[in-house]
């Protein structure tokens, strides 16, 4: 993947929007896990997946996860960026593949809803994986959490977002200059 000056200096300003949401916008969602926080960093970098493909869409996942990592969720630390780069990262690998190949409403929804699902899947067994280290608790007290708060988590957090950037994606390319060129069709007289 080739980028041009442009489309870095607009991967650099989604990235940044991703930082300011997250930092202005991050709550626990149940109780029994409160390390498990919404934020509506990942609308930002959906938009990048749609602009840029799935390939833009992991870069732009890889920037902001590190720079999440380092300020605002300095606390989680390098588990904590891995697992948001394992979240974003399976989504905008779905849902920008199949924006890529049907840049329709239909494929965006598609694209969106299948994301959401893969990112649900893959973060059910990163937990199982994962958590244990994070908390220093045994694998054997994760796996009750994965049904009633892992997978409702990934489920909410991800469709929100996916809504979010379903409702604003066209308007946000708009404004920042991130709309495609299509090609145009000569008139026929």
């Amino acid at each position: 993947m080739k980028i041009k000056t442009k489309q870095l200096t607009q991967m650099a300003v989604l990235a940044a929007m991703s930082i300011l949401l997250v930092y202005l916008i991050h709550f626990p969602i149940f109780p029994a896990a409160p390390f498990l926080e919404y934020d509506p960093a990942d609308i930002p970098i959906f938009i990048g997946a749609f602009m840029f493909g799935p390939l833009g869409g992991l870069i732009l996942t890889a920037v902001v996860c590190v720079l999440q990592g380092v300020t605002v969720s300095s606390a989680s630390g390098i588990i904590g960026i891995l697992m948001h780069f394992f979240a974003t990262g399976s989504f905008v690998l779905v849902a920008g593949n199949i924006y890529k190949r049907n840049r329709t409403r239909k494929g965006a929804i598609i694209g969106l809803a299948l994301g959401t699902v893969t990112m649900t899947i893959t973060m059910a067994l990163w937990n199982i994986a994962i958590t244990p280290i994070f908390l220093g608790i045994p694998v054997e007290a994760v796996l009750p959490m994965i049904i009633p708060v892992i997978i409702p988590f990934n489920l909410i957090k991800a469709g929100i977002n996916s809504v979010i950037t379903f409702v604003v994606y066209k308007s946000v390319s708009k404004v920042l200059g991130l709309e495609l060129q299509e090609p145009k069709v000569a008139e026929s007289k």
